[in-house]
């Protein structure tokens, strides 16, 4: 299998689905209060994926 482009990579397209689950778990409930918890957390599930892209 060939990888023409970072979206080919089966791991990348995980960690998409897992950035995605991140912000609907943070969408509900109480954690919407702790704005700098549920920040560094969106922002590390997106620096994963974004991680997997520069590899």
């Amino acid at each position: 299998m060939k990888i023409e482009s970072f979206t080919d990579i089966e791991t990348w397209k995980q960690a998409r689905i897992f950035v995605a689950d991140v912000y609907h778990i943070f969408s509900e409930g109480n954690s919407q209060k702790d704005f700098g918890f549920r920040d560094q957390i969106q922002r590390a599930s997106v620096s994963i994926m974004s991680n997997i892209a520069e590899g």
